[in-house]
């Protein structure tokens, strides 16, 4: 038995050193402290930056007696303010060149002290040109970034007819500043964090304090942290490694440009993930009935707002069902159709020579083929190619006696109602999910329909978005949360935030808030 363990002992040694030893990846190869030697730190940055043609390192001399490395990035770095803030300052006669005297002559506002050359490459890679000083094992990170962004407009995807025209951009620091326009408090916290290997990619993560439930915001943090990968390209890498339930075609975070959404849900007690590089904003914790929601919702009287919203309801169902019922009924349950209608549907039909099922499935690929070939043509000849391509190809079709009239009008107006999704990616869901469901339909009829229906409700009453279910507040139920989700109640009755995420402070305005002239007299409650 003992010679057995030694064996293994062995074996598992010599493996060990057969294994290569594993790279440093990222900027994590170039860590280390200063030395007191600026030769030795500007051959450790030249290293590094080896084969880097954007990368300037300037030498000068503090006072005519000090040597100096200025090192920064041709096109991140705000070269006017460089010349006129720092280098002019610093070559004229310093009294000491200790460096607290050197960032005293430094007419900048934000300079950090950083000790190691992996802080350094991070500031430069920031845009922030680093002040190297002979005999210091220390170095200056100067805030003088300048990064080339496009200017604020209006969201093309999230547009309203009434409410701001402002959304986010690629650049992170001006997206927090919108969030702290909209929420002028210091309750706003915003805790900023790097994620990704080489890309070192700014995230931020925004909540107010008092408001949103400590263990929501631990969560979130914790989950962020825990992330490992290259680079963060786009908000959607965040969401895939941070969502509860990968395998869902439902997304469980929300997605938005506007700064007016953002801060509602702020407002409710949600957290919002804002990674640099997009101006798509995450926002945890969401439900199945946020997803359907528009910001119109609210910039209009509650009246309209209720039934808009009960148009999107239905429309939804429409665009998830509307062909698989169609197929169900034609095919097995032809007596649940008025007999006018029947004989019209027959004579349309009989020179067809697919099923029901074919036809919508070569309709609706048709259809999704076309609305893909729009979005990725360039815009002044996508909408038309989508429009004129659907209305040829229709008629098309109807004149060759490859598909009927009525499945042609079933896909238009399912087509149509899948337009009124709020949010892209609930539209995208529910046209996956339509496939299966014809397929249900066209073998098992208004049985397999409701078997199909069955398995998507049973998925997202399981479903959590950061613990909190999915289908908040229909199971659970909460008659409070009704305000918001059966109908859009008016402003003065939504005097509480949502349990699951505003039971931490649940009073959002104090209850006698209903207008009107005799609200003076009596002092009624308005809710």
């Amino acid at each position: 038995m003992d010679m057995m363990k030694w064996l293994w002992s062995l074996i598992r040694f010599r493996q060990r050193l057969a294994e290569p030893p594993k790279p440093q990846q990222g900027n994590a190869q170039f860590g280390g402290a200063f030395s007191a030697k600026l030769a030795l730190n500007e051959q450790a940055l030249r290293s590094a930056y080896s084969n880097c043609s954007d990368v300037i390192f300037h030498e000068f001399y503090i006072g005519n007696r000090t040597r100096a490395l200025l090192v920064y990035i041709d096109g991140l770095t705000n070269i006017e303010e460089v010349d006129q803030h720092v280098l002019a300052p610093l070559q004229q006669d310093v009294p000491a060149h200790s460096l607290a005297d050197i960032r005293g002559k430094i007419a900048v506002s934000s300079i950090k002290p950083i000790q190691t050359l992996t802080q350094v490459i991070e500031e430069i890679s920031g845009g922030n040109p680093v002040l190297l000083v002979d005999h210091e094992q220390q170095a200056l990170a100067i805030g003088l970034s300048k990064w080339d962004k496009r200017a604020i407009h209006e969201p093309s995807a999230e547009s309203v007819l009434r409410g701001p025209r402002e959304g986010f951009i690629e650049s992170i620091r001006t997206n927090t500043a919108l969030l702290r326009r909209k929420i002028r408090s210091p309750h706003l916290k915003i805790q900023t964090m790097n994620i990704g290997t080489y890309s070192v990619t700014p995230v931020a993560i925004a909540y107010l304090e008092g408001v949103a439930a400590p263990s929501l915001v631990k969560e979130v943090v914790d989950r962020l942290k825990r992330i490992e990968i290259d680079g963060i390209l786009e908000s959607v890498y965040i969401e895939e490694l941070i969502e509860d339930d990968p395998r869902s075609p439902f997304p469980q975070l929300l997605s938005t440009e506007r700064p007016d959404v953002a801060s509602a849900y702020l407002l409710e007690g949600h957290v919002v993930v804002l990674v640099d590089g997009t101006p798509s904003v995450l926002i945890a914790p969401v439900t199945f009935f946020s997803l359907l929601q528009s910001p119109e919702d609210y910039y209009e009287r509650f009246v309209v707002g209720t039934a808009i919203r009960w148009l999107r309801y239905l429309f939804f169902a429409i665009s998830l069902l509307g062909p698989s019922f169609y197929i169900a009924v034609i095919t097995y349950h032809q007596e649940m159709i008025p007999n006018a209608l029947l004989l019209t549907m027959a004579r349309s039909r009989e020179q067809i020579p697919f099923p029901a099922l074919i036809e919508a499935l070569l309709m609706e690929s048709m259809f999704e083929a076309l609305r893909e070939a729009g979005a990725r043509l360039p815009k002044q000849i996508g909408t038309a190619v989508s429009i004129v391509g659907a209305l040829v190809i229709g008629q098309a079709a109807i004149a060759a006696g490859i598909v009927s009239s009525p499945m042609v009008m079933v896909v238009a107006i399912t087509g149509v109602a899948s337009f009124m999704a709020p949010r892209f990616t609930v539209g995208i869901s529910v046209r996956l999910l339509r496939f299966p469901m014809m397929l249900l339909a066209g073998i098992l009829g208004l049985l397999g329909l409701i078997m199909g229906i069955i398995v998507i409700l049973n998925h997202l009453f399981q479903l959590r978005s950061f613990g909190v279910p999915f289908m908040t507040p229909i199971a659970p139920m909460q008659t409070r949360g009704m305000n918001d989700v059966l109908w859009r109640a008016p402003r003065w009755m939504l005097t509480k935030r949502p349990h699951m995420t505003g039971a931490w402070n649940p009073v959002r305005q104090p209850p006698n808030q209903r207008p009107g002239p005799d609200r003076a007299k009596n002092g009624r409650d308005g809710s």
